[in-house]
């Protein structure tokens, strides 16, 4: 039996549980919410609606299927039988003060969203549960990664941790198991050749900003297909996106949202990347590196059980911040490089964006080496100590 690593979002969880009927945690599929929900809520009976019988029943007689698993119940991949969620929500009115009694976990948050906005809002928390985290696995008793190019290619799967599994036949299983199928059953989809070579193009251009009008050439379809099509990678928590922060500071900032993968490991494979070694031989390096760090900062806050709320800035002269990260009111000004070697020449955008908006908070820059440098206004930090849930 594998040894479970203890996940930074059983707090809020456990939290939620108490304050409402129904918590829905949502996430990528193997990011590990049926292990959690499961261990944290022991007592629960479970129905899982990815087995046919199951899902038949509740699609075909949902009063049936409710008085057979009654609660306290944990109803896995709900997003299989949405309807479900308005039988749900009048068994919630009859007792509004039983707590924590149904647990539902979501694999599309599309489609999750839109139901439960019709049936279950004010009656449900909703949580998202994103593959393991750096500091999570620095906290188990697993073997981990030993430089920033092993954490790009080997990801964060669970599994892969719990088993041992080479990451790139667990990426190869994980793309033709859950990916195709979860977009095909999304989007009916008919050109499968175009479609993958839009994902490997998107891998291409982790931490750039969106063009999709110059990627319907090279993909060989409308500019609108690829917008549903990314749309639908944003619904099934492959990719993300990362808006620019927006104030008036009297100059034209970009409008554009950058993209990168909710794993990068994902990104890696689709690129053709096997080895630590050919990440950092690899010119989309720097990339995926930041890839990497920001999706640290994305786990950081979900996993506290907090709205995303992070932003990147850039004017129309190309000054940027790769991360502007919530605190207190403020935004602390984050650069990111994955360069081992410290060069104070890395902090400029820092000071430049600090001046602009006249925040007094310390800037960070998240590199891949372990020097710490510290200033009035900034300090550095390794990419594997940045968000490591004492932020």
């Amino acid at each position: 039996m594998h040894k479970i690593i203890p996940r930074a979002l059983a707090t809020e969880l456990n939290l939620s549980a108490a304050e409402y009927p129904i918590v829905t945690l949502i996430g990528p599929r193997q990011s590990g919410k049926t292990t959690l929900v499961r261990m944290q809520f022991a007592r629960h009976a479970y129905a899982n609606l990815e087995d046919p019988q199951l899902r038949a029943l509740a699609s075909e007689d949902p009063k049936a299927f409710l008085h057979r698993y009654p609660p306290p119940i944990i109803y896995d991949e709900i997003q299989r039988v949405p309807e479900l969620l308005s039988y749900i929500q009048v068994l919630v009115d009859e007792k509004p003060n039983l707590k924590g009694q149904w647990i539902l976990t979501g694999s599309n948050q599309l489609k999750l969203r839109e139901s439960i906005s019709q049936s279950l809002a004010g009656r449900t928390a909703v949580l998202t549960l994103l593959p393991l985290s750096i500091s999570e696995i620095k906290a188990s008793e697993l073997t981990r990664p030993q430089s920033a190019a092993e954490w790009i290619q080997r990801g964060f799967l669970p599994r892969i941790y719990h088993e041992n599994i080479r990451p790139s036949s667990a990426w190869r299983d994980y793309y033709q198991t859950y990916v195709e199928r979860d977009v095909r059953l999304l989007l009916q989809l008919e050109n499968q050749s175009g479609f993958e070579r839009f994902l490997r193009l998107l891998a291409g251009r982790v931490g750039q900003l969106i063009n999709l009008n110059a990627m319907a050439g090279d993909v060989g379809v409308a500019q609108s297909t690829l917008t549903k099509w990314l749309s639908v990678l944003e619904a099934s928590f492959i990719i993300f996106r990362l808006p620019p922060y927006f104030r008036n500071f009297g100059k034209r900032l970009t409008k554009s949202p950058k993209l990168y993968f909710t794993d990068p490991g994902l990104a890696a494979w689709l690129l053709g990347i096997e080895t630590p070694e050919q990440v950092e031989r690899d010119p989309l390096a720097g990339g995926l590196f930041e890839n990497l760090v920001i999706l640290e900062a994305l786990k950081s806050r979900l996993h506290a059980g907090q709205t995303a709320n992070l932003h990147f800035f850039r004017d129309s002269n190309g000054r940027e911040i790769d991360l502007l990260y919530p605190k207190n009111g403020d935004v602390i000004p984050v650069e990111i490089k994955s360069a081992m070697t410290y060069h104070s020449e890395f902090l400029t955008n820092i000071r430049y964006f600090q001046k602009l908006s006249g925040t007094t908070t310390p800037g960070w820059l998240v590199y891949a080496g372990d020097i710490e440098v510290q200033g009035a206004d900034y300090r550095t930090s390794h990419f594997a100590n940045a968000f490591d849930g004492t932020t």
